[in-house]
């Protein structure tokens, strides 16, 4: 048994669901989600709760659909309340981004500037040197943030880059450089 899956998901007062056959439907005061269930995975709606259930709970790829899609629908839910963000920390000197007209402009010692066309449902803010990146689709936040980490990783002699706000770059020691000693 999923010990993910097996858990109700509390539908607040703000938020209507829509089940028809294996899509699924979820409207909030910041939008609206859709998503499509896998095969053998049913959804229920019991008053104020959802409840995803599997025909055959001891095959292993059904407990994995089963938690599956409970998270994802219960992601859905809370991005259609509260939203998703993710923050981005650019590091190195005359390293700069800034956002027009839903594109991201980022300077990143590149000879030309890079343009990052922004995902429709997707929000970039830029406060000095941090990006945020914001949206109602999880999924969707997260990929986008990882695609512009993608454009300039960090490097770990300097640990100059785009780098995600939590993370922990690993420094390396650089060269060390021989004085006169071995010379005789």
């Amino acid at each position: 048994m999923s010990r993910v899956g097996k858990n109700p998901i509390k539908i607040p007062e703000k938020v209507t669901v829509e089940i028809n056959g294996r899509k699924v439907k979820v409207k909030g005061p910041k939008g609206e989600l859709f998503q499509e269930l896998p095969p053998l995975v049913s959804l229920v709606q019991k008053e104020q709760h959802l409840q995803v259930s599997v025909p055959d709970s001891q095959i292993k790829s059904n407990r994995a659909l089963w938690g599956l899609t409970r998270v994802l629908v219960a992601n859905m839910i809370e991005g259609v309340i509260n939203g998703f963000e993710k923050k981005l920390e650019i590091n190195g000197i005359g390293f700069k981004a800034e956002v027009k007209n839903r594109k991201l402009i980022l300077n990143v010692g590149f000879s030309h500037p890079v343009e990052f066309e922004l995902p429709e449902g997707i929000e970039g803010k830029v406060e000095k040197n941090i990006i945020i990146i914001s949206g109602i689709d999880k999924q969707l936040v997260g990929d986008t943030a990882a695609r512009i980490r993608n454009i300039k990783k960090p490097e770990p002699y300097k640990g100059k880059g785009i780098k995600y706000v939590e993370e922990i770059i690993r420094r390396k020691a650089g060269k060390i450089a021989k004085g006169a000693e071995g010379k005789a």
